[in-house]
């Protein structure tokens, strides 16, 4: 199971924080209305297995990093559990590529020749969608759902850690997601902003942003390492 009860597979440091959340009504509905779904032949994806991927890769006490996403891909074979993520084999998104354009211009990293972000998650980049399920060519059809309870708990959580980290939030979405969490904007933390990296509006001030070196300038001033980019 991926909701309703069951954090299995997650790591213990997750488990304070979302015990209560994931084995409420709101989620075992969510997790009721999913398997409905599924019985009716609607594709949802990620699969099974891994729609908590986000965080089994990256448990509370190792995130560094958070960068916030609206809702898994929805195309075959796209969505992994990981936000901007896609599986080695699969064609780069145009948003992933803008996010290698500003990586390459602000950091000097030769883009990969994949969209696997999973060396970023297990550096304690946690790359966290709003709704952790879509159905198949339906963007955004599993908002309100009942994910947002499970994965706000998550954002307030890296929020009160007492380490600082820092929110890299891309778009309206990300942004309001993130401003939900008190006292947040005002906190020991390092909130940046920008347009989402999306073709639509990336060059709107994403291109040229330079978050992932003042990502890791900030970690290294509080003596949390860098992220190896």
């Amino acid at each position: 199971m991926d909701v309703s009860g069951s954090l299995q597979g997650v790591p213990p440091s997750w488990q304070p924080a979302l015990g209560a959340v994931v084995d409420s009504p709101e989620s075992r509905r969510l997790g009721g209305w999913l398997k409905a779904e599924e019985a009716a032949g609607r594709r949802i994806y990620p699969p099974r297995g891994s729609r908590l991927r986000a965080l089994e890769l990256t448990p509370l006490d190792q995130v560094r990093v958070v960068i916030l996403g609206q809702d898994p891909y929805h195309g075959p074979g796209q969505a992994h559990g990981l936000s901007f993520s896609v599986p080695e084999g699969v064609k780069v998104p145009p948003s992933l590529v803008n996010i290698y354009k500003e990586l390459a211009s602000d950091c000097g990293v030769t883009p990969p020749g994949h969209g696997n972000l999973e060396h970023w998650a297990r550096q304690g980049v946690l790359l966290l969608n709003n709704a952790l399920t879509v159905e198949e060519a339906q963007a955004g059809s599993h908002q309100n759902k009942g994910w947002e309870a499970i994965t706000d708990a998550a954002v307030a959580a890296v929020a009160a850690k007492k380490e600082p980290c820092v929110f890299l939030l891309w778009g309206s979405h990300a942004q309001k997601k993130a401003m939900r969490v008190p006292g947040l904007a005002s906190s020991h933390h390092l909130v940046l902003t920008a347009p989402h990296p999306s073709p639509l509006s990336a060059h709107r001030g994403f291109l040229g942003c330079r978050h992932f070196s003042k990502a890791n300038a900030f970690l290294e001033a509080n003596g949390r390492g860098t992220i190896d980019w």
